[in-house]
C-alpha cells in the first residue's frame, strides 16, 4: 500500500464524501435500477453537480488508491468501497 496514494486520493472533500456514501449506498443511492449489491453505478454520482469526466477522474483516483473497486457490467461501471484495504491503511497509520 502506498501511503502517499491514499493520502492524495483522500485530500479531496469530495473523494471523501463518495467513499462516505458508498459505505451506506442504499441510502443515498436507492433510485439506482441495478440492485446495490452489484456496486453503485457512476452516473448515480452525478448528483455531486460535476460533469460526468469529473466524476470519473474523482471515482479513477479512489480505484487508483484501491479504495473502491470496481465491476464493469456492459457499458456500466459500479463502483464499492474496498472495506478490505481501508481497513488495512487505518491500521497501518499506527506505524507511522
Amino acid at each position: 500500500m502506498d501511503h502517499d496514494v491514499v493520502l492524495r486520493a483522500l485530500a479531496h472533500p469530495l473523494r471523501r464524501k463518495m467513499l462516505e456514501w458508498l459505505k451506506e449506498p442504499e441510502r443515498h443511492f436507492s433510485t439506482q435500477d441495478h440492485p446495490l449489491e452489484m456496486g453503485v453505478c457512476a452516473g448515480q454520482f452525478e448528483r455531486c453537480g460535476l460533469s460526468q469526466s469529473s466524476v470519473s477522474a474523482h471515482l479513477a483516483t479512489l480505484a487508483g488508491a484501491d479504495l473502491v473497486t470496481t465491476r464493469r457490467v456492459g457499458q456500466w461501471v459500479f463502483y464499492k468501497r474496498n472495506e478490505d484495504a481501508i481497513a488495512a491503511f487505518r491500521s497501518s497509520l499506527s506505524d507511522l
